[in-house]
């Protein structure tokens, strides 16, 4: 069995989107000061590296990151070359040249994502669950469409080394309450 880690790592320096917080990492106690423990402290924005969307992201007044349902993070998923609306898969992540931008050091403004009509045919195709490999999935109406009917999006992934084909997703992303968004640690499992 092969288990791929297709999380970004995060840390200071890091891409994020334009506006977003960015990651600051501090040691607040380190036992080489004499503390008994090392201790540090992360401030980052939500949708910083790899990151679910909730709907209340783009719906005032949705659910938020507490309320994700779980069967749709852990399950079979399909992974496709570029973005394209696929019958009968309910998990697609899809790998596009985006992959790339993630050896940048900073925020690519051009870069693939799903327009609110594909996101349309994926909502009725029964896709319960889809992943791109950028910090975002697609324009306002994309997200609208997509959160408003209960697809989960998961944004920032890393598919550079990851073979289009069928696999098992596991996200988890922090069970933050009352959040829009939540980083997450993704794998597949082959």
């Amino acid at each position: 069995m092969e288990i791929i880690d297709i999380s970004v790592p995060i840390r200071p320096g890091m891409v994020t989107y334009p506006g977003d917080p960015t990651v600051t990492l501090e040691r607040v106690a380190a036992i080489a000061g004499g503390d008994i423990v090392n201790l540090s402290r992360l401030d980052f924005g939500v949708h910083t590296g790899t990151h679910v969307d909730a709907p209340v992201h783009f719906l005032d007044g949705a659910p938020a990151t507490e309320s994700l349902p779980l069967d749709v993070l852990i399950g079979p998923c399909v992974v496709v070359e570029g973005i394209q609306v696929l019958d009968g898969a309910e998990r697609v992540l899809f790998k596009t040249s985006n992959s790339e931008l993630w050896a940048r050091e900073s925020f690519a403004e051009e870069f693939e994502s799903l327009d609110a009509a594909t996101a349309q045919g994926l909502v009725d195709q029964g896709v319960r669950l889809v992943g791109i490999d950028y910090l975002s999935i697609g324009d306002e109406d994309a997200h609208r469409v997509l959160l408003a009917a209960g697809v989960v999006a998961i944004e920032g992934l890393d598919l550079r080394g990851v073979e289009p084909g069928d696999y098992e997703l596991i996200c988890a992303p922090l069970k933050l309450v009352g959040s829009d968004g939540a980083p997450a640690r993704v794998f597949l499992r082959r």
